[in-house]
């Protein structure tokens, strides 16, 4: 059975990036117009959705920020190590699980949030949103939030990473009627399969190449990659100036007034 949950995971994560800017049956599935000048990446007419919704890809400040997030289905015994770099760099991050890994890793879902780490809600099935109603979307989401609860001193689920990457004006509505925000990635790149790891150098380059200020990084802890980059990446990117923030502090430099954040 574990096999086969980590099969259909791979299978659905290779799809919601290797077909970016797709129209689905129904919706869409994100991707973006990569590049290598250090830029936030272009998403054509997914902007205007995602700002309508209060839906986030980047933080468009031009501050030299980084926004460190997880995807967590199912775990291969390399998240210890990746918290471990974190604790050590004082780096937060967010981690978006499911219903099978707060089931199958409740001390890993726990010492996340007791080291300050945020987990975002990817819901409890990994579903496609967009071919279910609201009232469908509502049930996985709480459902995901109570096992959280269960586990952790985190009682409320902010952020919500929408299974697959799929997603539609429906699905972003909904959501936010519900309390949500939706948090989509600027970088990312095929990481999670476990049987096709580059080494760490591979990884580091994905994310060095890639790299711009107001980054929003989706990777996969069961990438044994990106476990061994990890400080690598948090070190050099130090020193090029970027700071490593959460995703409250993301949303909270929008939503204040910016004279009271510093920023005029």
């Amino acid at each position: 059975m574990r096999n086969q949950v980590k099969i259909l995971i791979s299978i659905l994560l290779f799809l919601s990036i290797s077909l970016p800017h797709t129209a689905l049956a129904g919706g869409y599935g994100w991707g973006y117009k990569k590049n290598n000048n250090h830029e936030i990446p272009d998403v054509g007419k997914y902007k205007d959705m995602l700002d309508k919704y209060g839906a986030y890809y980047a933080d468009f400040s031009g501050e030299k920020n980084i926004y460190l997030t997880f995807d967590n289905g199912y775990e291969e015994g390399y998240t210890d190590n990746i918290l471990d770099v974190l604790k050590k760099e004082k780096v937060p991050a967010t981690f978006f699980v499911t219903g099978h890994y707060v089931k199958d890793q409740p001390e890993l879902v726990k010492r996340m949030v007791d080291e300050g780490h945020i987990i975002g809600n990817h819901s409890y099935h990994h579903p496609d949103f967009t071919i279910m109603d609201k009232d469908k979307i509502k049930k996985e989401l709480q459902t995901l939030e109570k096992a959280v609860a269960e586990v952790s001193d985190q009682k409320s689920l902010r952020y919500v990473r929408p299974p697959r990457g799929t997603f539609s004006e429906n699905t972003l509505k909904w959501t936010y009627d519900l309390g949500y925000t939706h948090i989509f990635w600027s970088l990312a790149f095929i990481d999670w399969h476990t049987k096709k790891q580059k080494g760490w150098k591979y990884a580091y380059e994905q994310v060095m190449d890639q790299i711009h200020p107001g980054a929003i990084v989706l990777l996969h802890t069961v990438s044994s990659d990106n476990a061994e980059a990890l400080q690598h990446m948090i070190t050099e990117l130090k020193k090029q100036g970027y700071s490593f923030k959460s995703l409250d502090e993301l949303v909270m430099k929008d939503h204040l007034p910016k004279v009271i954040y510093g920023l005029e």
